[in-house]
């Protein structure tokens, strides 16, 4: 895979690419240039520090890898996506989390466990699974689990969790139901169904954090391929206004919807560009954090 500014090579394809299934759920964003100082620095003025060694022995992996080519973007995304969501002794369930890429900055950012659950990893000749215990063996202080399961064999005796990701995996949970979800009601029933597991998994008060594309973009309205991101199936994918319904009548609230900017361009491009009219024009990444009720 060719390594492009920013995210790259995170496991799964996510929204800048096709494919469905939890083998198909990955991290891209777009690349900036380095803010300067250590990884550890540029992520110290948001998030407590865990283990500063460890932090930049991460970010040093991922740029060795040619998962990120920015320290810049990459820590500016990452605190963009944690913003507000307290890691520090947290537990983390990471659904679709491909190779533990944001389960090992949990880690690093002071998380007691994290479960990293990427089915796809399963079997011996998974590159999700090389990939994740190629990072692990970087991190041996990293407490991170792989679990192969699916969200759905998840059960309430595998204990509750303060904080829940799902970057790029919300639409996978079924992903013939999702296509289908706007029109057909047993299709919008299956996903509640599937959703109320993940509520069952969150602790009351508990941050659930989703990202992906809104179907609405103005490539997709033309039907053309959008060059940020060609290989969006953009039928696949919904506004986030449609899961929020949808979490909303699985016992999560106070909903709050953020825009991706493209990373490359730095604050300034972030002033600009993190808001929804923009991202209509780009990839049409959102982010929505929501709370488990009480």
């Amino acid at each position: 895979m060719t390594p492009t500014p920013g995210w790259d090579k995170m496991g799964r394809p996510g929204c800048g690419q096709g494919g469905g299934g939890a083998a198909h759920a990955g991290r891209y964003a777009s690349g900036a240039a380095n803010t300067g100082g250590t990884a550890a620095e540029a992520t110290r003025g948001r998030h407590m520090m865990h283990d500063g060694e460890m932090t930049d022995a991460y970010f040093s992996y991922l740029v060795e890898k040619g998962i990120a080519s920015s320290l810049g973007a990459v820590t500016m995304q990452l605190t963009d996506l944690f913003d507000g969501i307290e890691l520090r002794g947290a537990r983390m369930l990471d659904i679709g989390g491909g190779n533990g890429v944001y389960s090992f900055y949990a880690s690093c950012m002071g998380a007691d466990e994290v479960i990293c659950m990427e089915p796809a990893a399963a079997g011996s000749s998974s590159e999700a699974k090389a990939d994740f215990e190629s990072l692990s063996s970087r991190l041996p202080g990293a407490r991170v689990r792989l679990d192969t399961r699916t969200v759905q064999e998840f059960r309430k005796e595998d204990g509750l969790f303060d904080v829940i990701l799902m970057q790029h995996s919300i639409n996978h949970l079924d992903e013939p139901a999702c296509v289908t979800l706007l029109d057909d009601p047993n299709s919008r029933m299956r996903y509640r169904e599937g959703l109320s597991v993940v509520s069952g998994l969150a602790k009351p008060g508990a941050a659930l954090i989703v990202s992906d594309c809104s179907r609405h973009n103005f490539f997709a309205l033309l039907k053309l391929k959008n060059p940020i991101a060609p290989f969006i199936e953009w039928h696949k994918h919904h506004a986030p206004e449609v899961w929020v319904e949808l979490l909303e009548e699985t016992g999560f609230r106070d909903p709050k919807i953020t825009w991706e900017p493209i990373y490359r361009f730095g604050s300034i491009g972030k002033m600009f560009l993190a808001n929804r009219a923009a991202a209509f024009f780009l990839k049409s990444v959102f982010r929505l954090k929501m709370t488990k009720g009480q």
